[in-house]
Order: C-alpha cells, then structure tokens, then sequence
C-alpha cells in the first residue's frame, strides 16, 4: 500500500484514497453484521417513501447539505430507523404511533443536519424544521417529536427529557445513528467531503488538529443512549479511531520521507 503513493502524501485524493484502503482493512461495524437485515428494511422503506424522498429533495434545493454529504444524511435517517425497529420490536399491533415512528425517524434524520454548519446547529435546526415540516402532511405531535429530536441530537450538550417514551426513543435513535457515523464514514466520507468545501492546503492543519480531534471522538463511546446504541456505538467509534490513527502515522511517515 505504501509503495503506490509518491511522498510527501499531502495530495487530498491520495489521503482518501489511503483512508479508503484503511477503511477496507478495519472491516465494517459490527452493527451491519448482525443487524444488516434490518438496516436493510429501514433503507428499502427510506427509499420508496415518497414523503420522505420530498422532505430529501427539499433539504437539497435549499441547500441544507452544506458541511455534510448526502450520503450522512441518508445514512443517519436510515440507522435511526433501523435502531427504533430493533427497540420496538414485539410492539403491539394496535400502537399506531409505535409502527410510525420508524418513518419519523426517517424524517427527523434528513432534517437533522440542516443547520449543521453554524453554531448551535441542533437547537437552530430544531427551529428551522419546525418551520419546514408545516410542508407535510404529519400530525402537530409528530412535527413536535421530530423537532424535539432535532434539538436534542448534538453532542456534549444537555438533552431535554421528553413527555413520551415514543419522543424519547426517537430522540435517543436520531442521537445515536448520528454519533454511529462518528466512526468509520467520519474518516471515509464526512472528513473528505467538508474537506473539499474548503482549499485542499488546509492538509496540513487537518493533520495538526488530528489528535485533538480523535479525543473528541472518544469521548462520543460513552454517550449512546438507546440500548442498542450502547451495545454497538462503541464498535463504531473503536473502528473509526483505529483508521484515523493509522491514517495519521502514514502521513506523518510520508511526511519524514
């Protein structure tokens, strides 16, 4: 692997490239493995949902993926339906809400990250969806939980407690499939497409800022708040530091070359 790269590796499709290969050898979350059947399920119903489709094609137009790829959009609203299929699992078939809350949580994952570039985007994206979401055909409680959701979705902020347990676990399930993505696709896909809104020199303080960075991340394993978040988080974010580290060491070796 690193005889295919010509030092001093600071070219941006050689760094992915290199992250990619990183990516491949760590292997995928243990999540996907084991729950692949049900992620499958979330993402066929994501897809062929033409409400949730239009609230997607909406946050694109207004230009909402700013700081973010669409891909961890899609990625974030599918896991959360997939992680509220797997807690509410054996519902009753009469729990109406319960059996919605899958397409909420589709929703609230497009729209989550619709201020993701200012500052305390999640309480401002809450604002913003409240807004949005008058567009769709959704009940005034179900616009509340998505917004409610929204807001309590950013991390190392206090979360609001919330009335319901079907608002709390679509919260828990929205904060829980974001932080997944703080693992593997933060260094596959996140880093490298907000890397390429800004000049592909800024490389090199990319590179100063990694270590800090990674105890950012850290930090996240501890937070998970679904059951099933806690049972698998931490396999995303182990996975995810182990590629930014090695990632760091070939560019530093590079670097010395």
């Amino acid at each position: 692997m690193d005889e295919q790269l010509t030092p001093p590796m600071a070219n941006y499709q050689d760094l992915k490239d290199l992250c990619l290969e990183i990516a491949v050898e760590v292997g995928p979350p243990v999540f996907y493995r084991e729950k692949g059947e049900t992620v499958e399920t979330s993402r066929k119903t994501f897809e062929q949902d033409e409400t949730v489709q239009k609230c997607l094609g909406m946050v694109a137009r207004e230009g909402f993926f700013a700081g973010h790829a669409e891909a961890h959009i899609r990625k974030v609203a599918i896991d959360a339906g997939a992680i509220v299929l797997i807690e509410t699992d054996g519902l009753p078939a009469n729990d109406q809400l319960g059996q919605r809350l899958p397409f909420l949580a589709h929703i609230a994952g497009v729209l989550h990250d619709i201020k993701r570039s200012q500052p305390e985007h999640a309480r401002l994206g809450a604002l913003e969806a409240e807004r949005l979401l008058v567009r769709f055909d959704l009940k005034e409680a179900e616009q509340r939980m998505i917004v409610k959701a929204i807001a309590n979705h950013e991390a190392f902020q206090p979360s609001e407690p919330l009335e319901s347990s079907d608002a709390q676990l679509l919260s828990d399930a929205l904060y829980d499939a974001d932080k997944f993505q703080w693992g593997p696709e933060n260094f596959t896909v996140t880093l490298w497409a907000m890397l390429a809104l800004r000049k592909t020199e800024n490389i090199p303080l990319l590179f100063q800022r990694f270590p800090q960075s990674m105890e950012g991340i850290e930090r996240i394993r501890s937070t998970f708040r679904t059951n099933t978040g806690q049972t698998y988080g931490p396999d995303f974010i182990d996975r995810g530091l182990l590629i930014g580290r090695r990632l760091l060491a070939q560019y530093r070796n590079r670097q010395k070359d």
